[in-house]
């Protein structure tokens, strides 16, 4: 592979939203609302102390999403189901963005994440629970 067909970490993201639901606060916010969502915070655990969650949310870190999510896992967790919603989010929307890419992979039919991430969610002026 040459050096020019390499894509930087941006790119991959902006690939990845073109082929995904993006969510603006509003609409995840709705969503949560109108109830049977699952809502995954995927950012790590030092991330979750220091910025606060949205209230609900399960969380499972992007290092172990897919395993999580997969069905014949070990480690799948029974949050996670391919025909249920699941909204996603990190910090400001890049590590959702290609989790959502890779939960379609699996088989997920209605995934989404929050465009902006969790920085977008509070300078929208909406809660952030503090453990």
């Amino acid at each position: 592979m040459s050096v020019s067909s390499l894509k930087t970490a941006t790119q991959l993201v902006a690939e990845a939203k073109q082929h995904i639901e993006n969510l603006s606060p509003e609409q995840f916010d709705a969503e949560i609302a109108r109830g049977g969502v699952v809502v995954v915070d995927i950012r790590e655990p030092d991330e979750r102390s220091q910025t606060g969650t949205i209230s609900g949310a399960v969380h499972a870190p992007r290092g172990m999403l897919e395993f999580y999510a997969d069905p014949t896992s070990p480690y799948h967790r029974q949050e996670f189901a391919p025909s249920q919603r699941t909204l996603l989010y990190c910090a400001s929307g890049g590590r959702s963005a290609l989790a959502v890419a890779a939960l379609q992979q699996l088989g997920y039919s209605s995934v989404a994440h929050l465009d902006g991430g969790l920085k977008a969610w509070s300078a929208s002026g909406r809660e952030v629970s503090r453990a």
